[in-house]
């Protein structure tokens, strides 16, 4: 089996590479949905976050309002470490038990984990190879201000807030321009794909 991480920044088209990728053969494992998994009523991390947030980030039924959540830790690190702290634990958890039984099913399997901040948390290393995924900044921004809904100066400053994707590259085995085409997308997959067959063997 091989352990392969996923990553990029905001709207750079992660999640389009690692459909890709599994449409190819591999395993997915998206962290973001395993994310909202613990943070549900009932999940791991809810009463934790609960406790540290107070009440106001609830929605009238009770469950976590991710994006009140999310204003509560943006531009302030300590929050955003305190949340991490709650959140990444449980989640790596489960992100091991799905890549332990894929292994129990196929020991040959490419599983890969997609996940926002693998380099920041430092979480890139429990991999053992990482697919950076790229786009022009102002692709980045026209992209995520259309996903988002938010305002440019809003989007902006999130990814100001992030680790420069240059400086991310230093981190990556490989790195998919996802500036062009699809199709040109899907060629560098397919590539990354094939190399990562190699490595398996």
């Amino acid at each position: 089996m091989l352990k392969v991480g996923l990553t990029g920044g905001l709207a750079t088209g992660k999640s389009f590479v690692g459909q890709a990728l599994a449409d190819m053969g591999c395993y997915l494992i998206k962290a973001d949905e395993l994310g909202h998994e613990v943070l549900r009523r009932g999940g791991e991390a809810y009463e934790a976050v609960l406790r540290e947030f107070g009440q106001g980030i609830l929605n009238a039924d009770g469950s976590i309002d991710r994006k009140l959540l999310a204003a509560e830790v943006f531009e302030k690190p300590e929050r955003l470490e305190l949340l991490n702290s709650l959140v990444h634990p449980p989640v790596i958890r489960r992100e091991e038990e799905l890549t332990a039984e894929i292994a129990a099913r196929d020991p040959e399997a490419i599983v890969i984990t997609e996940a926002a901040i693998l380099i920041e948390t430092g979480n890139y290393k429990r991999f053992e190879k990482l697919i950076l995924v790229v786009c022009d900044e102002q692709q980045q921004l026209a992209r995520a201000i259309r996903r988002e809904g938010a305002d440019r100066d809003e989007v902006l400053a999130r990814i100001t807030c992030q680790m420069p994707l240059q400086e991310k590259q230093k981190f990556a085995d490989y790195v998919i321009d996802n500036s062009g085409s699809m199709e040109e997308t899907l060629r560098q997959t397919r590539e990354v794909y094939q190399s990562l067959r190699v490595i398996r063997t």
